[in-house]
């Protein structure tokens, strides 16, 4: 299991990620994030909800009302123009930072032995 620490700087990317496919409401993000990370993480509704409420404040996502096959109301959130610009940016980001720590996790200890 992942730690919320290990990951936390990620949860908007990953939030992100997943609107690009089409709008979602939060129980279903939660669903889809333990899904995709082979329930290695389970992301915390407060977390989750946090999350939105930043990306709708930063103009990346919008919320609407919808409802439910059931009938119940639900928000459901989509991705914005500023909010795809900044998954590509983001994406890169990671993509660099997972290099550079890949560097320091893969160097053999001196003397050559791990």
């Amino acid at each position: 299991m992942i730690s919320a620490d290990a990951i936390r700087g990620y949860v908007d990317l990953m939030v992100l990620s997943l609107l690009r496919r089409g709008p979602s409401y939060a129980y279903e993000l939660a669903q889809r994030i333990t899904d995709v990370s082979g329930s290695e993480y389970a992301i915390k509704q407060t977390t989750l909800y946090s999350a939105v409420k930043r990306l709708e404040s930063g103009g990346l996502v919008v919320a609407s009302p919808g409802v439910s096959p059931s009938g119940k109301p639900r928000t459901y959130y989509s991705i914005t123009d500023d909010g795809l610009a900044h998954v590509a940016l983001k994406t890169e980001e990671w993509r660099h930072t997972k290099t550079v720590v890949d560097r320091f996790v893969d160097q053999q200890p001196e003397g050559g032995t791990p």
